[in-house]
This record gives structure tokens, sequence and C-alpha cells, in this order.
């Protein structure tokens, strides 16, 4: 189905240069999983002593993939670790089906690349609710297996897309103790994605060496600043998770270091954007700036009031300033505010304050911010020093073209 989108107009103008990342080698192959002739699995293995943080969805209902993850974090680094990934099909609300394919391609993988089946993660994207036809992915793996090379991260990421229209991809480098240290990410997210933590897959790598346990701490903290605060549609997927991968090929630990913490920030935020500059039928890139709130919490409330409000998406993929759309989200949202001490701004025109229309708005000009690809949102509660920034998308008809035939 991706293959058949159009990119979307918020797409960067190219898959980026990633860097060669020792100690991890990627390959790809078509398995026919859901649609034939396409690439729809992708492979990485990771030498010994490579270490694994991750985090996934938070979902009631979430897929056996994402259960089998969870359940081996935290494993000994000294064994390598490999990660299979499929698109076309979550393998999701399958009951023992699932867990009886996860069994057979993590035991599959294990084999071929002898690494320890406890060490073997996978993730599965795409429709749910139908029994993963896990043989075509199994009958695969030696093809993978071969195929393995430290160029072919890009491979990987078109071979996790569904309906995604362009492959995510980013990367920043630091230097520490006068050596370089690298970061490259990938991602797969279009549609069904909210905050919990924002439905999509990420698997993020580093040649840095870097202690397991707080490894996991720093993803998890930067996880609540990047991947879940972006929303396209408001719904959280059975399938969320996020690898970070750290092999230590370059010789120097990161751990504790606060320029990795920074460059790895980038990184994450600069793949959670591209995740909503792809949303389903996206046309507007859309910043929510939460300032004034009487807590961070209340903050991050109202933003994601306003930004997974139909009513605010709708009237920005019209072009259509109604800041009274924005004043209803606020009102909704649950947290605190004050109407007499609101305001609002669409970019930097001063649209409301003090519970009215300011004296010195004109239409024509917010309504000329309006026409530009991003947009700017923001609102000063004048409650306290809590903040928050969202990032979100808006709603076209493409939305629901895309969405109302998914299964088809």
């Amino acid at each position: 189905m991706a293959q058949s989108l159009p990119r979307s107009p918020l797409a960067p103008a190219s898959f980026p240069a990633l860097p060669v990342i020792g100690g991890v080698r990627f390959a790809a192959a078509a398995a026919g999983v859901k649609y034939q002739g396409r690439t729809d699995v992708m492979l990485a293995q990771l030498d010994p002593g490579s270490s694994v943080a991750g985090v996934f969805t938070r979902s009631a209902t979430r897929s056996a993939p994402v259960l089998d993850c969870q359940s081996k974090l935290g494993g000994a680094p000294d064994t390598g670790a490999a990660i299979l990934v499929n698109s076309g099909n979550s393998n999701a609300f399958t009951g023992h089906y699932g867990q009886t394919s996860v069994a057979e391609i993590t035991a599959a993988v294990a084999e071929a690349t002898g690494v320890p089946q406890s060490r073997v993660f996978t993730a599965s994207t795409g429709v749910i609710g139908e029994p993963l036809p896990h043989d075509r992915i199994v009958a695969k793996i030696d093809e993978l297996k071969s195929g393995l090379a430290e160029n072919r991260l890009e491979d990987a990421a078109e071979a996790i897309m569904t309906t995604d229209t362009f492959a995510k991809g980013a990367t920043a480098q630091v230097e520490i103790d006068g050596k370089t240290v690298s970061i490259a990410g990938i991602a797969k997210g279009s549609g069904m994605i909210a905050p919990d933590m924002a439905t999509m897959l990420v698997y993020i790598f580093t040649d840095a060496a870097y202690e397991q346990t707080a490894l996991q701490n720093l993803l998890s903290g930067l996880n609540d600043r990047s991947f879940n605060c972006i929303t396209v549609d408001s719904d959280t997927s059975t399938s969320d998770s996020l690898l970070l991968c750290a092999t230590g090929a370059s010789g120097v630990d990161a751990t504790g270091n606060a320029a990795f913490a920074d460059a790895l920030n980038t990184v994450m935020l600069d793949l959670a954007h591209q995740v909503v500059r792809d949303g389903e039928g996206a046309s507007k890139f859309v910043e929510v700036q939460v300032t004034g709130a009487a807590s961070e919490q209340d903050a991050k409330i109202h933003g994601l009031a306003i930004a997974n409000s139909p009513l605010v998406k709708t009237a920005i993929a019209g072009e259509d300033p109604n800041w009274g759309r924005v004043v209803m989200a606020i009102g909704k949202s649950g947290a605190a505010a004050d109407r007499d001490l609101l305001s609002i701004w669409f970019g930097d025109v001063l649209v409301a304050e003090k519970g009215w229309v300011s004296p010195d708005y004109r239409e024509e000009d917010a309504a000329k911010l309006m026409k530009q690809n991003d947009i700017l949102i923001r609102v000063d509660l004048g409650l306290g020093d809590g903040k928050s920034t969202v990032w979100t998308c808006d709603l076209t008809h493409q939305y629901i073209e895309i969405n109302a035939d998914y299964r088809s």
C-alpha cells in the first residue's frame, strides 16, 4: 500500500547519508508477507558486547513481538544480539498463533546467526488480527544472513515501511575524549500515531559503549521529550517499539556523557518530526508550544488537546486561522486554565489575550501564516512556569481515504 501513495509534501529532499556504525550489520529481503515483490523484512546483527535498551507501547492489547521484546531486555551483552522486523502484518491480536510466530522466527534467526534466542528481538507492523505467515519470513532468514553488510541501514529503513511515503533516517556525531562517536537511526510511522510511546517502530544504533541500565534510563528520559510528544491522529498502536543499541565498536564509553545525550536527543527528535511530516494525508507540520501552565504535566495535556483536536487539525488543513478552535481545545483538556489570563499566537501574530481577541489582531495576517507548510501555535496560560512542546500535522480528506480501505 505504501508504495502507491504519493510522497508527503513535507518529506525531506532525500534520505540522509548515514555513517557506518561499527559492530552492526543489516540486510533486507522481500518475503511476501502481504505484498509480492516488496521489500518487507529486515535483519540486524549486533556484535558481542552490545547493549540494548527499549521502550514500548503501553497498550493493553500490545502484540506478541512487543511482549517478547519486553521480556528480553537487560540480557547479557557478551552474546551479541539480533533484530528482525517485518512489515505488512502486525502479528497483533492473534492469540497463541502470535506467540508461535515469534518463537519460530526467533529460533530461525538464532540458528542462522549463532545469537542466543533470548537475544533475538522481533517487531511486526501492519494489519491487526491476521495470523502472521511466519513461514515466509523463516524461508528468507538464510538470504538475510548472507546479505548482512554494514552499509545497508537505508535498505532496512525501506523494509519496515507500511503507509509511510518515505524512508526515515537521522544521524549525529559527537567528539568524546578526542574520538568520534556516531549515532544513526531509522523509523517507520505514518498513521495510528499518538504518545504512549508514540506509534511506530524505531531502531537507533551507536558505536559508543554504554552500560545497559544507564542506557535504558537515558532512552526512557529522552523518549518523553521526543516520541512521546508527537501525535498524528491520537491513536496508540499495539506494536510501538523503540530499540537503542550501543555496540562499543568505537572504543569510547559514553555512559553518562552529556554531549552524547544531546546528540542522541537530536537524532530522536529528527526521527519523531519525520514521522509527523509523513502523517497520513498530512499537508502541514504543526508545532504547539504551551507556556505559563500550572505544571509541566498540565502544559502537555493542553498541548495534546490542541494537537489532537479534529476541529483544530481540519481548520489548519483548510488554512483557516480559527483560533476559537484552540480556545475550545484548552477548555476541554481538563487541565487548569483561566479564560481571562489566556494568550494565543499563530506564529508571531498575537491573536487573543485577556479572554478576548487582541485589539491589534488582523485576520489577514494570520491567514497568510496558515498557508505555510510549517505552522506554529503558541499558547500562554498565565498560571505558572509549566511548559511543553508537542508536534502534530493537519487532518485532510486523504487520511480518510488511506484508512477507509487499509485492509482492502
